[in-house]
């Protein structure tokens, strides 16, 4: 098992330096002078080029890039041009407000997908599997920034149940969490209810049978664990997919997280910044899939060889 791990690890160091690197020159695509969105458009020439010299702007980008490595691999990732503070500080402060809304997310996507796969792969063919099936397309059809309104109108608006946006207790998580979750409790629903299909037509289900156990036990005890690795693999690039579809959903509900962040960071040109969000979501999906791989081998011992 270390072995394996230590493996993953080192395919890991790669990955987050093509991270660090794409990332530093994807920013700079954004169009716009940081500078004179400081300053604004009527600012002096002597305190545009001033500004810029402070910033390091007027390096070429190799200079800014060797800088922005030398300093990303020491824990420093610049000062924000409009917060004027330091990026990792208010990343991190951020952060948790993101994992929680996907984690939250995850949960909803499990707690309804994982049974309505199992209805439909246990009566395939039947009504059950059919309404499943539309159910889920539906959920697939809906995105979010249509999905979110909809709920805030009906349930906040109309109803008054739940709060419109920011965060706070549990109630604050209901409406986004049921908005990021649906779309992937739509694509987990299909992929359970395939996985558990195949492996209900094998022959140790049928042996489980034969030995008089009931449905539930043969879909919980052995259909299920044996269907886990491709579950968990939706599971895992979906959760990363959760991190960088969070920005949508963070705007509409005002969620004060990463993605509505990097919002801000992208209308101020912010590029300190702006880099901060986007390296913190790709490192929190890589982490996600080593874990993931650790799942795996945890799962079938046979994916460790």
């Amino acid at each position: 098992m270390m072995r394996f791990l230590a493996r993953r690890l080192v395919t890991t160091i790669p990955a987050l330096w093509l991270i660090l690197t794409m990332v530093f020159l994807l920013v700079r695509l954004v169009p716009g002078d940081p500078v004179r969105q400081m300053l604004g458009e009527g600012a002096r020439a002597e305190d545009v080029t001033q500004l810029r010299h402070a910033l390091g702007l007027d390096q070429s980008v190799v200079a800014q890039y060797g800088r922005y490595l030398f300093h990303a691999l020491r824990g420093n990732l610049g000062t924000s041009f409009r917060f004027r503070e330091p990026v990792a500080r208010i990343v991190l402060q951020r952060l948790p407000a993101t994992l929680e809304l996907a984690l939250v997310a995850l949960f909803v996507s499990a707690v309804l997908a994982i049974p309505a796969g199992l209805l439909a792969a246990q009566y395939r063919g039947g009504v059950t599997d059919r309404a499943v099936n539309i159910l889920s397309l539906t959920g697939l059809s809906i995105p979010n920034f249509a999905l979110g309104p909809l709920l805030i109108v009906v349930f906040a608006v109309k109803l008054g149940w739940l709060p419109v946006s920011g965060r706070g207790g549990l109630a604050h998580l209901v409406l986004p969490g049921i908005t990021m979750g649906l779309g992937l409790a739509a694509i987990l629903t299909r992929m359970v209810r395939v996985a558990v299909a195949q492996e209900l037509g094998s022959d140790y289900v049928r042996t489980a049978r034969a030995k008089g156990l009931t449905e539930a036990q043969v879909l919980l005890r052995h259909a299920l664990p044996n269907s886990l690795l491709p579950i968990l693999t939706i599971l895992g690039l979906q959760f990363g997919t959760l991190l960088a579809g969070a920005i949508v959903t963070e705007t509409i509900f005002s969620w004060p997280g990463i993605g509505r962040l990097a919002v801000q960071a992208i209308e101020a040109r912010d590029y300190p910044l702006l880099q901060g969000c986007i390296l913190a979501t790709a490192t929190c999906y890589v982490i996600v899939n080593l874990l993931t791989d650790l799942l795996y081998a945890a799962a079938d011992p046979r994916v460790r060889l």
